[in-house]
């Protein structure tokens, strides 16, 4: 009886005679010849196999690394349905702020202040608290994020958090909450962050002179000073942070110093990379989207490995099986400063080019939780990668998962998703991960029989 193929397995070039041959749901990929390759994809269009392998020896290795003759491993797919039950609430406080970068996807400051109100947040609160109580989690968890500094709303950010205790303990449930910050806070402030969050996504773009070079105060000086006092307290007092870098065209040259000076100097949990969105004040920006990037991000990473420190990239997380990218396409509840529903974090405001493809739902009339439009929520429920016929014969799709929905409408537009410049990062990162197991595993295979599946 001919071998039958039980994985989707994936060819990529490597160099003369060598392929790098990946099974994403079996975790499972090995440097290969042509042989090895035209094998395989005989077998796959139903051809005769027998005289390509005459003594067994490829077919009993393929069997051994479960692509041949196994139990076919099930896609990562989490759907979701009916009416939203989130325990996460997303407070987006305000679209002022006190910097101006000058890439700001939000072009925060540039246009009209909102400040969300207390009853805002506290609806949000009560309506995730409910939820969990209902669902029986255990806990809820609160995020202040937005289209500008949430800590420039303060006297509505420290009481939503009271709230927000106060809600956990009358239902009998724990609450954690967090933030994204652009790290400018005065002593009090950080105390009150380093006291009541679990941690926070700070932004900061490395070197003084490069961060201040677009990370600017209202006066036009840099921001770096304020920012590095802020992450000193954090490290002394031993609280858990991100770090968000934004590369722009420019600064792409000083990628692996400033990754280099960061971990040097201060102690994040990680470092997350991103090449500047070309949205709000960065839409005339060169792009960043580059092979320069790429290699940039390479000596970077190796940087930050010598220090014992992570660096991320969105889309490439080889360790990710999923086939959500972000919460876009799995009921993300984010508030806005009025208090309707929005499922992108960069969706923050309704008067956006694209809100009306992101915002889904408003207060209910009746003063008790939300009405959610239908037609919108399952747009946006379709946005998972299974639907995006582009990415099917990527290899990347179960770790990138079709990457930001709010991005590929920027590149595309409304119309079927057809690529854009971010899939080719993501697919070069993502090959250097896989290689990289390979290494670790002893230069040749890597195979692992378990595999963490998640929905994020």
């Amino acid at each position: 009886m001919p071998p039958i193929l039980t994985a989707e397995i994936f060819t990529l070039p490597l160099g003369v005679g060598q392929y790098l041959l990946y099974a994403p749901l079996h975790r499972t990929a090995f440097i290969g010849n042509a042989r090895a390759v035209n094998f395989l994809a005989d077998l796959k269009t139903g051809l005769d196999v027998s005289s390509a392998d005459p003594d067994g020896v490829l077919i009993q290795f393929l069997r051994h690394l479960e692509i041949l003759d196994a139990v076919p491993k099930s896609h990562p797919i989490t759907e979701f349905q009916d009416e939203p039950e989130p325990t996460t609430v997303s407070l987006f406080l305000t679209t002022a702020c006190n910097l101006r970068c000058t890439y700001c996807y939000a072009s925060a400051g540039d246009t009209p202040k909102k400040f969300m109100p207390l009853d805002v947040a506290k609806r949000g609160i009560n309506f995730v608290a409910n939820n969990a109580a209902r669902l029986d989690v255990g806990r809820f968890e609160v995020a202040f994020h937005g289209g500008g500094e949430p800590t420039v709303n303060w006297p509505i950010m420290t009481q939503a958090m009271d709230y927000a205790r106060e809600k956990a303990e009358e239902q009998g449930l724990k609450v954690s909450a967090g933030a994204a910050t652009n790290g400018v806070m005065n002593d009090t402030q950080i105390d009150w962050v380093i006291a009541n969050l679990e941690s926070v996504s700070l932004s900061c773009d490395g070197l003084p002179t490069v961060n201040d070079q677009h990370r600017l105060m209202l006066n036009g000086q840099g921001s770096s000073e304020r920012i590095m006092h802020t992450l000193r307290r954090f490290d002394a007092a031993g609280f858990r942070y991100g770090l968000r870098i934004t590369v722009t065209q420019d600064q792409i040259p000083q990628l692996p110093v400033s990754v280099d000076f960061l971990c040097r100097e201060f102690n994040p949990v990680r470092l997350q990379v991103e090449p500047v969105y070309q949205l709000g004040r960065g839409r005339d920006a060169e792009s960043a989207e580059t092979d320069a990037f790429i290699n940039a991000y390479r000596a970077a990473r190796e940087c930050a490995y010598q220090h014992g420190r992570e660096l991320t990239y969105s889309g490439a997380r080889l360790d990710t099986l999923t086939n959500h990218f972000c919460g876009v396409s799995r009921d993300s509840f984010c508030l806005s400063p009025d208090g309707n529903v929005s499922a992108c974090y960069e969706a923050f405001t309704e008067n956006g080019e694209v809100s009306g493809v992101f915002f889904y739902g408003a207060p209910a009339v009746d003063g008790n939780g939300y009405e959610f439009d239908t037609a919108k929520l399952e747009h946006l429920r379709q946005q998972a990668v299974q639907h995006k016929p582009y990415c099917q014969g990527c290899y990347a799709k179960w770790h990138c998962a079709g990457d930001c929905y709010h991005k590929a409408l920027a590149a595309n537009g409304p119309g079927q998703f057809t690529g854009s410049a971010r899939c080719h990062i993501t697919r070069e990162l993502i090959k250097d991960q896989i290689l990289g197991q390979i290494v670790q595993a002893g230069g040749a295979v890597w195979h692992e029989s378990a595999v963490t599946t998640a929905a994020i």
